[in-house]
């Protein structure tokens, strides 16, 4: 695997979550992989879960690990060709990337997107040019578009639960696809589709009953999407739901390009309290964190014992190893 950006990246997703099976019982089992290889991960953007759960990940695996924050004590990088760099930007990206992909044997990075730009955003023009000019197997920590590492983490805390609660009598649902609904909430500030897009591309490819629910204008982009059902009243998206995934995000421009990156709705009556929870089947609530409570989420649902965000978060360290070790083996 010489690059990590989507679920098709990863091949069948069974196969992919028994082995995050393996790899948790035995983290430092594959350490031989990564002895004397170093993993070089790069952050043009701030990070807390990924940087750690990434970082620990590859120390499981014997990795070396080198860590630069692009915009504290590096070389301000420009990134458009054909500019004449007479401002702050000393060193050009199609420059440093090579000189990067000297010192590693792999190359993480993080870059949201601009949001002003669908075009230049959609394109993945930073991280492409990661793939281009490296050298080196490249993956993705989150990009202007998608965020893979969450997304795996996401469905193997899923697919956990699902076998937990299939393991036990008196918890056995009666169906056997569990019911999973991403849900648009409201924020105070415009964010980026990365989370939503790739949880969406990586619940059409798994074996569950999958609903996107959003109000008119934030609809996703058609290849994220895909064929799963599109709800416009939420309500009636979370009946029955076993699983709720709470994340806001601004417009995809996708009925309107001009509306890109655009804050169109605060409506509160999108946050998920109790009474939103009552609608479901028993569910269990999830995101990608961190989250603004109150705007996304109330507390008495975040903090419930229905709340799965802690557990995913540990699940990005699994994540990670696998991706890791996949990549390991390819070289």
């Amino acid at each position: 695997m010489k690059t990590f950006f989507n679920a098709q990246d990863l091949g069948p997703l069974q196969a992919a979550l028994k082995e995050a099976e393996e790899v948790k019982a035995s983290r430092f089992a594959y350490q031989q992989l990564g002895k004397n290889k170093t993993l070089l991960m790069i952050f043009f953007n701030n990070s807390l879960r990924t940087r750690l759960s990434t970082q620990k990940a590859a120390m499981n695996l014997g990795m070396n690990v080198i860590v630069l924050d692009v915009n504290a004590g590096a070389w301000k990088l420009e990134t458009e060709r054909g500019v004449i760099m007479d401002g702050d930007k000393s060193e050009h990206l199609l420059e440093a990337i090579p000189v990067m992909g000297c010192y590693c044997d792999i190359i993480a990075v993080r870059s949201f997107a601009g949001l002003s730009d669908r075009d230049y955003d959609y394109a993945e023009t930073i991280v492409g040019q990661f793939v281009k000019h490296s050298g080196r197997p490249v993956v993705a920590m989150e990009t202007a578009t998608v965020h893979p590492l969450q997304a795996f983490a996401d469905l193997i805390t899923i697919h956990e639960k699902w076998t937990e609660l299939n393991a036990n009598p008196a918890t056995k649902p009666a169906h056997k696809r569990p019911k999973v609904v991403l849900t648009w909430a409201p924020h105070c500030r415009a964010l980026p589709q990365a989370v939503p897009n790739s949880f969406a591309q990586w619940m059409n490819a798994a074996d569950v009953d999958f609903v996107v629910t959003q109000p008119e204008g934030y609809e996703l982009d058609p290849k994220f999407v895909g064929g799963a059902q599109v709800e416009y009243d939420q309500r009636k998206a979370l009946e029955d739901a076993d699983f709720v995934y709470a994340k806001n995000w601004s417009c995809p421009g996708v009925k309107n390009k001009g509306d890109y990156g655009k804050i169109l709705s605060k409506d509160s009556s999108w946050t998920i309290d109790t009474e939103h929870m009552s609608w479901t089947n028993d569910g269990y609530f999830m995101h990608c964190l961190p989250v603004r409570r109150g705007l996304i989420v109330t507390d008495d649902v975040i903090e419930s014992l229905h709340s799965l965000v802690i557990p995913e978060a540990a699940n990005r360290e699994i994540s990670a190893e696998v991706v890791l070790k996949r990549v390991l083996e390819s070289l």
